[in-house]
């Protein structure tokens, strides 16, 4: 009986972390025992003499172990840091200041072999003699010159041994001269940004301008102002990050699939974490880093977000809601009060179905975030969030210069499953159509063919969304679309007469990423200038390499669902 009674102990151990084909199980890890790590801040600016100076710093990618979980062993990783020792997932928190230039020398430590599956059927960075791993760092929302936006073809190995033929420099400008907001760095490899992600090359970055926002008197300072990196992973019982080494059209792709999900909800590189709270205000800035998992943030005791900006952008207004969808790597900056909190803890939950907005809907696992304690004693707090936040002048639409339409194809095999996706019926490396002019102002009309929910990410440039439209009898204008790819003379405005969509009041201001719905037409004005001022960009933006656009469903972008974007005078 004792030998029986030791078996079933011992097999209900396994149990707590083994799924099948060893997998760890999500339902059986523990969640909220762990507590939400704050990332290293790095300054990206000196001080002397009093006086706000450029700083030159040098960040580094290493392989290392990170502990995602107190009961999953430590887990093989790419990491972001000055050192290995202090180099973590997510990488550090830059934080720069408006008018004061940060330069990064960002270093490629990698081993010759990558940690996941490496598919080189798509569109792909590949070394000379096959050695080393591919990546290039793409500051996401940085208005900078192309030479410093991370393009997919800029790679370089490590030591910078072997380059991509774009690559020219070590050295990364970052002219910090845009309005205040949050930005996110990540590696942006061609074929590899998927992969290079997963295993965790990125980090959050953030431009302050104290003269602008100091008076608005939202939370501040390292304890009640935040950055919340969440994303999905799932794990081997050995610790190792588990990526499904088949595609899902093997014979055509060997591993690339056209979405990842992981099982386990991460946020600041650890799994359902918990924060201890003060009955106060708290700033999060949010950043979606999932590859292709979005978030639809609530709280499970009914307390609400006050969202004060999104991407890289402040509102002009707060807006109070109770849920807040948010797209891979779209930014939601929120304030909470948890003195409203009629509770002692709060649970951040995700409603987001996956894919999204049609694929499954949550469960246990996935349907949690993290945990906030809060604190019984109340306490003064001086901090407030104002009705008014800071304002931009929206273009008209008498300075719009071009209309350009743009249409997300997906390409599938005999049964139906995704091969892979365009944009305008074109690979990335097809010459570029876009063709912007500096300083100008644009409408971009997105035809979005898919059944996908496609996130739309335009670097360099700024925009709104003005209009979303239904498109009737979809599958007939598709048909015309596979024929002509071309919108005019298959006649959208024919078929786009459908019911609106309205924009939700907290995503009416300037964006970076934008979620685009299935059968929809969207009509966003995109600004290729500073929304701030009316200067000019402090640097050559139609120098090469130029810039891209892309879906930011990193599967899809890998696979290639990116585009060329060159500026001209």
């Amino acid at each position: 009986m004792i030998y029986t009674l030791i078996l079933v102990h011992i097999l209900g151990l396994l149990a707590v972390v083994c799924g099948g084909g060893g997998l760890v199980s999500p339902s059986q890890l523990d969640v909220f025992v762990d507590e939400l790590p704050d990332m290293p801040r790095i300054k990206g600016y000196d001080v002397v003499h009093g006086v706000t100076v450029p700083k030159a710093l040098k960040i580094t990618m290493f392989q290392k172990y990170w502990k995602f979980h107190k009961d999953l062993p430590p887990t093989k990783v790419f990491a972001y840091g000055q050192t290995k020792p202090t180099a973590t997932v997510p990488g550090p928190t830059i934080e720069a200041v408006h008018g004061v230039s940060t330069h990064v020398r960002w270093q490629n430590r990698l081993p010759s072999k990558h940690i996941l599956p490496w598919d080189r059927t798509i569109p792909t960075a590949i070394p000379r003699n096959n050695k080393g791993v591919p990546t290039v760092v793409h500051l996401h929302g940085g208005i900078d010159e192309p030479e410093s936006d991370g393009n997919s073809h800029a790679w370089f190995t490590a030591r910078f041994q072997d380059v991509g033929p774009y690559w020219t420099k070590k050295t990364y400008h970052y002219h910090n001269q845009q309005q205040p907001g949050n930005l996110y760095y990540h590696d942006h490899a061609m074929g590899l940004t998927r992969v290079n992600l997963l295993a965790g090359l990125f980090g959050s970055y953030i431009i302050r301008d104290p003269n602008v926002e100091a008076p608005l008197g939202l939370p501040c300072g390292d304890e009640f102002d935040r950055p919340l990196v969440v994303f999905d992973r799932s794990f081997r019982t050995n610790g190792s990050i588990y990526m499904d080494p088949t595609g899902n059209n093997p014979e055509i792709h060997p591993q690339w699939q056209p979405e990842y999900f992981g099982d386990v909800i991460l946020v600041n590189g650890k799994a359902w974490p918990y924060m201890n709270v003060r009955r106060r205000k708290y700033r999060f800035r949010i950043i979606n880093a999932s590859n292709a998992r979005f978030f639809k943030f609530l709280f499970g005791n009914g307390l609400r977000f006050f969202h004060v900006g999104s991407d890289s952008v402040y509102s002009e207004e707060s807006v109070l809601v109770k849920e807040i969808l948010v797209g891979p790597s779209e930014i939601a900056d929120v304030v909470v009060d948890f003195s409203k909190s009629t509770t002692d803890s709060a649970i951040l939950h995700n409603g987001a179905a996956y894919p999204y907005p049609g694929g499954d809907p949550v469960n246990e696992s996935n349907g949690k975030v993290m945990k906030f304690i809060i604190s019984r004693h109340r306490e003064f707090d001086s901090s407030r969030v104002p009705q008014k936040l800071l304002k931009y002048p929206t273009p008209s639409l008498s300075e719009v210069s071009k209309t350009r339409y743009i249409a997300m194809y997906e390409y599938t095999s005999p049964a139906d499953e995704p091969i892979h996706l365009y944009i305008n019926g074109k690979s990335y490396d097809e010459p570029v159509t876009e063709k912007p002019k500096v300083g100008s102002t644009e409408i971009w009309n997105v035809i979005n063919l898919t059944e996908d929910n496609h996130p739309l990410h335009i670097h360099l440039g700024l925009f709104k969304v003005l209009d979303q439209t239904n498109i009737t009898n979809i599958d007939d204008f598709r048909d015309c679309m596979n024929k002509y790819n071309n919108a005019e003379k298959c006649q959208i405005e024919k078929y786009a007469r459908g019911a609106k969509l309205s924009v939700e009041p907290y995503e009416k201001g300037w964006k970076n990423v934008y979620k685009m719905q299935p059968g929809y037409v969207t009509k966003i004005i995109v600004k290729f200038a500073y929304i701030h001022t009316n200067a000019s960009y402090p640097f050559d933006a139609t120098a090469e390499p130029g810039y891209v656009y892309h879906c930011h469903i990193l599967d899809h972008e890998d696979n290639v669902m990116m585009r060329p974007l060159k500026m001209v005078k």
